[in-house]
C-alpha cells in the first residue's frame, strides 16, 4: 500500500494553497506559491506549520491564503473543502 493510501485511510486529504506574498524588494507587489501536502481538515496542522516556519524563516511578509482541501468519503465520492485566511 502507498504511504499517500495510508494517509487517506487515516482521514487526511489533499491540501493545495495559494499563498500570496510581498516581494521583499518591492513590498507593494504580490508575489504566488503554491504548496500541497495531505493534512486534516479543518484544523490544517501541516499548513498552519508551514505557514508559521514561513512567518518565522523566509522572507516576503505573508498576505493571504486560498486553500481547497479534497477528500476521499467513498471508492469514487470526494468532498471538497474551500476557504481563505486573510494575513495581513
Amino acid at each position: 500500500m502507498t504511504p499517500e493510501m495510508e494517509l487517506m485511510l487515516k482521514g487526511y486529504g489533499m491540501t493545495t494553497a495559494q499563498i500570496l506574498y510581498r516581494m521583499p524588494d518591492h513590498p507593494t507587489l504580490l508575489q504566488t506559491y503554491i504548496w500541497q501536502h495531505y493534512d486534516l481538515a479543518p484544523e490544517f496542522p501541516e499548513m498552519k506549520s508551514f505557514l508559521k516556519f514561513w512567518q518565522e524563516k523566509l522572507d516576503g511578509p505573508l498576505h493571504s491564503v486560498r486553500y481547497v482541501h479534497r477528500k476521499l468519503i467513498a471508492a469514487n465520492e470526494w468532498r471538497a473543502l474551500k476557504g481563505e485566511f486573510i494575513i495581513h
